[in-house]
């Protein structure tokens, strides 16, 4: 939820008149729809990627807004804790050496950051959970200064009425109460974006929840939470729970969630905008002047603010983007599955493998979803985020499968395929899907490196677990800034 909004108070009106603005939004983007206004671009795409900041030690350190003054770089943003930032990469078109490109750019801004960022005693890491970070770090006073996250926080324990309870079992167990959302800035993600016609946009955004678990369990990088030892992707169940509006009479009614998989497949964006004006109550009701009606009959385009705003209210794993850019309104699928990490090079694998794949899979005479159940592919997504690369997994055709197996003997050469249709370079797409092929050899990615690290400082070398978590943290971030792939870094 990037909108920037200034605390206030809500009153019955201010909701009721946000509900009739989302529903005129929602009647003209059926008519946009309908009458084919969206620019027609299918090849560009983008990315986000959060971060945090550490000292010397690995600790979180909470200063990204003189980080962020000392950046100086309109491209990095605050976000919800003060030991977050974010990058925002400008789109491109898809083909060429857009790869490369993209990964020497990516680096510099981060190594330039870097640089800066140490004037203020911060260090850049790239990773899906701190593995230093404790309850203390995240309280109402880690906060980031803008008064939206106040304003979020606030509304949605008004919702909930009670404090968050965060369960997870894994290796470990871990049961925590939170008074606030601040537990959610633990969770640092990639965000993959591609512009999408509205006519392809189903088969789209129905190929990308298909593969959903088997992007997360080979992409995971999230072992760890407050210490303990949880899944290896813990920052799905961590950002499941800790932003749930609803206590535990609602859940029981089947009252669903905000971060949500969603429960079927599309047949059109559309579905996806009115499942949210459907199921969800406004969290933050605030109305722009623009009447959207009015806007599209003068023939301008309308911004549907509200319904934008609300859509960023609705955690969903693959999201629906409504967007004008340059005076053109564009569609977006974001993939926000990825945890950030473990190096550029390495994002930039889980990227190609991503594009490739969905491009294949979207445009299947006989598509997956038309062979799989919705329920398969939600309950993949938890296997993948529970057990990581190790994980079992369903797919049509072969049934139950490692998740390593699939991805070598199946998938990889039809991301190959993808990528090759939207003109990559050859050397890119054999390097990049070099990397996700040796990550399933080795079964070794950002979480199974953490926990191996983990294990030998605590247990062969006998420090104690926090001293243990902060020498793997360290390593970490000299093996991240080194940008060799994860399944290749030597253990500390």
């Amino acid at each position: 939820m990037g909108q920037e909004v200034t605390a206030r108070v809500f009153s019955r009106e201010d909701r009721r008149r946000y509900r009739q603005k989302v529903r005129a939004c929602l009647d003209v983007f059926a008519r946009m729809l309908a009458e084919a206004r969206f620019h027609a671009e299918r090849r560009s795409f983008g990315l986000e990627i959060e971060l945090n900041l550490t000292d010397d030690a690995g600790d979180p350190a909470p200063v990204n807004a003189r980080a962020l003054e000392a950046i100086a770089d309109p491209d990095f943003q605050t976000e919800l804790g003060q030991f977050n930032l974010e990058i925002n990469v400008a789109p491109r078109l898809l083909d060429g050496a857009v790869m490369s490109d993209l990964e020497t750019a990516v680096r510099a801004s981060l190594n330039g950051a870097e640089e800066r960022a140490r004037s203020v005693g911060a260090h850049m890491m790239v990773i899906g959970i701190l593995p230093t970070i404790t309850e203390a770090h995240v309280t109402a006073e880690s906060f980031s200064a803008s008064p939206r996250y106040a304003l979020l926080n606030e509304q949605i324990f008004a919702a909930r009425g009670e404090d968050i309870e965060i369960s997870i079992a894994g290796v470990e167990r871990l049961v925590a109460h939170a008074e606030t959302i601040a537990p959610e800035a633990a969770c640092t993600s990639v965000q993959l974006h591609r512009q999408v016609e509205p006519e392809g946009f189903a088969a789209h955004w129905n190929a990308a929840q298909a593969i959903a678990g088997v992007q997360v369990a080979i992409g995971a990088n999230s072992p760890f939470l407050f210490g303990r030892e949880l899944w290896r992707e813990t920052r799905i169940a961590l950002f499941e729970q800790a932003t749930d509006t609803r206590p535990e009479e609602l859940k029981a009614q089947g009252v669903r969630p905000r971060v949500w998989f969603g429960e079927r497949w599309i047949t059109s964006i559309f579905d996806l905008f009115e499942e949210n004006v459907r199921y969800f109550p406004a969290l933050l009701p605030v109305c722009e002047d623009e009447d959207p009606r009015d806007a599209l009959e003068a023939g301008s385009v309308p911004r549907l603010g509200e319904l934008r705003l609300h859509n960023g209210t609705v955690y969903r794993w693959n999201r629906p983007i409504y967007e004008v850019a340059d005076g053109r309104p564009h569609l977006r699928v974001e993939n926000r599955v990825l945890p950030a990490g473990p190096s550029v090079v390495d994002t930039l694998a889980n990227a190609a493998f991503y594009y490739g794949l969905v491009r294949v899979l979207a445009e299947e005479e006989r598509p997956i979803w038309s062979r799989m159940s919705f329920s398969a592919a939600e309950e993949n997504f938890h296997a993948g985020a529970r057990d990581g690369i190790e994980a079992n997994v369903y797919w049509p055709g072969v049934g139950e499968v490692p998740v390593a197996e699939l991805v070598l003997r199946r998938l990889l050469p039809l991301a190959h395929e993808g990528l090759e249709r939207w003109g990559a370079d050859r050397a890119d797409r054999d390097r990049l899907l070099g990397i996700v092929e040796r990550r399933c050899v080795e079964l070794r990615n950002g979480a199974a490196w953490q926990s191996e690290a983990l294990h030998d400082l605590h247990e062969r070398r006998g420090l104690d677990r926090p001293e243990a978590l902060r020498r793997m943290t360290v390593a970490y971030r000299e093996h991240m800034h080194a940008n060799e792939p994860v399944h290749a870094w030597p253990l500390p």
